[in-house]
């Protein structure tokens, strides 16, 4: 496991949006154990308590369960895991309104150049 911390949000946040964007991307699959708190922490090279801190707030939102004596694992709740996608898509698409709504571009033109970055068409940079 290989995160780029950056300073501005906290770690055990970031450690969390790390294994979201693994579930969504479906590198981690339902019923998939993740390393103890203490080896993600030696992994990371953070310090343990911002592991388990990351863990607790997984727990609680669902995202993965530990039953006792056993490694975590992620949650097989269909409808969690749905929402990790969501959730991540749409604070994606939230971020990239606030930095182009300042431009005043019609949201036309901003969909076709959205669809043709997305499609991978590099060639047309100026529309």
């Amino acid at each position: 496991m290989n995160v780029k911390f950056n300073n501005r949000d906290p770690v055990y946040l970031q450690v969390i949006r790390n294994f979201k964007e693994k579930i969504a991307n479906g590198e981690l699959v339902p019923g998939d154990e993740i390393p103890s708190r203490r080896e993600l922490a030696n992994m990371l090279k953070i310090n343990p308590n911002t592991a388990q801190r990351a863990y607790k707030e997984m727990e609680e939102q669902g995202l993965i369960h530990t039953e006792k004596n056993h490694p975590s694992k992620i949650t097989s709740d269909i409808k969690i895991l749905g929402m990790v996608r969501e959730e991540l898509l749409v604070e994606a698409v939230d971020t990239f309104v606030a930095s182009v709504r300042s431009i005043n571009v019609p949201v036309d033109e901003l969909l076709n150049l959205v669809k043709t970055k997305y499609a991978g068409n590099n060639d047309d940079k100026g529309a």
